[in-house]
């Protein structure tokens, strides 16, 4: 499907718009002024906007422990998603979850998820959900090459065959499971080829490119609403941080032209580069972008520090166990 101007340059503006949260996410952590962990997504953003890029605001997502990204290519508040980093009552969990906890239901995000591999059996049953509502809704999860050896990923993908499930599972394969190496912890090269042990088609593309993502994830979609069920995706891609923010700074396990890998394949200065060289912006438009998506995450972040903290007495609300 060809992408109008205006369609090339949102998603141009929403990859921006994650790496400059999560830059700025990144620097409140080390500054201590938000608690928890930070887990970010820095490198993978062509992933998370080429695949919602190719859903409806009611199509469903499942997230990660790495889920800043996928929040906000589906349509998420930057305010209430800082607040609840920063652990405010008027985040999205009320400041008690935490960047691992983010949801939104009104734009079809089911929440992140601090257990490996925890969103794929969600995703299914949001898939489920979708068919018997008789309509053509279709329910994505996203998940690391690590959790595609968990039992999660093999339950739900045998499942969603045998039901011909609306789910696109897309494997973020940035080829380091926390400090392992995709090298020393999967029995194939390519997570996709374990959709035949499932009877769905798989794909792997290049996940710095945020158009082979698109098309990919748009043929996957077409499918899934068609009834003709589920579909692998597999994008390989970079993570520039190490696997969390840690307070002190450990080294990185990963060797240092590992690391490398990433800046060099920069998905955001690629698809600028391929902007400018259609014609569709020119680079004072881009950086017009740039710096509005810049204000909007410091609005963001005065919001989260001007918001009050959670009340003691308000421990046990949204607990639904007496």
């Amino acid at each position: 499907m060809a992408l109008e101007p205006a369609q090339l340059l949102e998603m141009y503006r929403k990859m921006v718009t994650i790496r400059t949260f999560d830059q700025k996410a990144v620097e409140e952590f080390h500054a201590g002024n938000i608690p928890g962990v930070v887990h970010a997504y820095i490198g993978q953003e062509a992933v998370a906007v080429g695949v919602c890029s190719a859903l409806r605001r009611e199509d469903r997502i499942t997230s990660t422990h790495r889920g800043h990204g996928h929040t906000i290519a589906k349509g998420a508040d930057l305010k209430l998603m800082m607040a609840e980093l920063f652990g405010r009552s008027n985040g999205y969990c009320h400041g008690k979850g935490g960047s691992m906890h983010i949801a939104d239901f009104s734009v079809g995000m089911l929440g992140a998820n601090g257990i490996v591999g925890a969103g794929m059996p969600i995703a299914t049953g949001a898939a489920l959900a979708a068919q018997l509502e008789g309509g053509d809704g279709v329910a994505v999860a996203f998940f690391g090459d690590g959790a595609s050896n968990e039992g999660s990923f093999h339950g739900s993908l045998n499942l969603a065959s045998i039901w011909k499930l609306p789910a696109i599972y897309v494997c973020e394969n940035n080829r380091w499971a926390s400090g392992n190496s995709a090298a020393d912890t999967l029995s194939v090269e390519d997570v996709s080829v374990r959709s035949v042990s499932y009877n769905m088609p798989g794909l792997t593309v290049d996940g710095t490119d945020v158009l082979a993502v698109y098309e990919a994830a748009e043929q996957a979609v077409r499918r899934a609403r068609n009834g003709e069920g589920p579909t692998l995706l597999e994008c390989k891609t970079y993570r520039w941080r190490a696997h969390s923010e840690s307070r002190g700074n450990p080294a990185d396990p990963r060797p240092a032209e590992e690391v490398a890998l990433g800046p060099q394949n920069d998905p955001i200065a690629g698809f600028s580069t391929r902007l400018i060289d259609q014609g569709v912006a020119s680079k004072d438009d881009l950086e017009r972008i740039d710096q509005e998506v810049a204000t909007a995450v410091e609005e963001a972040t005065t919001f989260a520090k001007d918001s009050p903290l959670p009340k003691p007495e308000d421990a046990l609300l949204d607990v639904f166990a007496p």
